[in-house]
């Protein structure tokens, strides 16, 4: 049965960055107040607010109608943030863990929603000094929008290892590509949802949560993908942040083409949710968090595990339609060049690893990979 499907699509990116000391390389702990006064601000059309930690701060992009928006407004609020931070002397770096800080050297924001999280979640709070990327997509009614997120689902593992930039932690290589999500991994509501049957699954569920008190609200449903509880959006929240604007614009544009491709699949009525077991995504995700770009994933498509350039190239060739009705091919595409040449976790590694084979320290060398991330943090602002 054929059902008329509104395919537009509204997209915003969240992305969440650290305040860096230009001598020390290491994290602003307790960055000047009126950086985020100044911010806040000047940041419309976008929004900037303060984070779990001091030494972060998130930037909010506009509602916006295409990719190309999407990228206009990533520089637009990477340059906000840059410029202002360069007035107090600091550097911004676009990473989801920071080479070698110490957690212990960290002072949380004056906020009631952290000061309560602190209390409740105690040590696996004070460890989370990371950041991520969320991409929020509007579309459809609610009940559409769960019946694409459930789809959506299988991708999640291959959109974090295109986005890994977490390899190091505490001054060491972790062994994962995104050691980020290892740190979220202790707090309750993380991870791959279920497939839900509908929203009102979704709505009774976090009843049930606030029946026993466990939640105020479905924000404090910190899953990989979910039901936004601000805005009418399917919000994306597995991915690290992304050190190149080009990466990060490439994820979008593969999340909107999924997206669409779905929502075309819906005319059809044909849409399903249940290709694969939600344990299997789980045994994905996990791949992609230790080998990233490199990680061998369980394919429902040929029934064997396959490298995520294959998966990709697949991908990318099944989405060519709707990209091209979002205009956004050479974004997809970017995604093969990612592939290719490694994400911001690949260069951190291999720029460590050589700076230690040039008789560099530890320290030295950890020092050169912040460098690099600010650098790669400020391309095309």
């Amino acid at each position: 049965m054929v059902h008329d499907v509104d395919l537009n699509i509204t997209l915003g990116v969240e992305e969440e960055a650290f305040l860096i000391d230009p001598e020390t390389r290491d994290l602003v702990s307790d960055p000047d107040p009126q950086l985020f006064d100044e911010c806040e601000k000047n940041s419309a059309p976008h929004k900037v607010v303060r984070e779990l930690l001091r030494s972060q701060i998130e930037t909010n992009t506009r509602v916006c109608d295409s990719v190309s928006e999407v990228r206009k407004a990533l520089i637009e609020t990477r340059g906000l943030i840059y410029k202002t931070a360069k007035k107090f002397d600091y550097d911004i770096a676009a990473i989801s863990t920071h080479p070698f800080a110490a957690w212990q050297d960290q002072s949380p924001t004056p906020k009631e929603r952290y000061e309560s999280s602190a209390m409740l979640y105690q040590e696996l709070v004070r460890r989370l000094v990371i950041g991520g990327m969320h991409v929020h997509a509007g579309f459809g009614d609610p009940d559409m929008r769960i019946r694409v997120m459930n789809a959506v689902r299988h991708y999640l593992p291959l959109l974090l290892g295109l986005s890994t930039s977490s390899p190091f932690r505490d001054g060491l290589e972790t062994g994962y590509k995104s050691s980020r999500l290892n740190f979220l991994a202790g707090i309750p509501r993380t991870g791959i949802p279920k497939a839900l049957s509908s929203f009102e699954e979704f709505k009774s569920l976090e009843r049930e949560f606030q029946k026993w008190g466990f939640i105020g609200d479905a924000g404090e449903m910190w899953w990989d993908i979910r039901p936004s509880n601000a805005y009418p959006t399917i919000e994306l929240r597995v991915c690290d942040v992304c050190t190149r604007i080009d990466d990060a614009v490439a994820i979008v544009a593969l999340y909107a083409s999924l997206i669409r491709k779905y929502l075309r699949t819906e005319s059809a009525g044909s849409l399903a949710s249940d290709e694969i077991l939600t344990e299997i995504i789980f045994e994905n995700r996990f791949q992609a968090q230790r080998y990233g770009i490199f990680a061998f994933l369980a394919d429902p498509n040929d029934g064997t595990r396959t490298d995520i350039a294959d998966i990709l190239d697949r991908l990318i060739s099944e989405l060519h339609e709707d990209a091209e009705a979002l205009d956004c091919v050479s974004e997809i595409e970017h995604a093969r060049e990612i592939v290719k040449t490694g994400t911001s976790a690949d260069r951190q590694l291999d720029l460590y690893r050589l700076a230690l084979l040039n008789q560099k320290s530890t320290d030295e060398a950890l020092r050169e990979v912040v460098d690099a991330t600010i650098q790669e943090t400020m391309e095309n602002v």
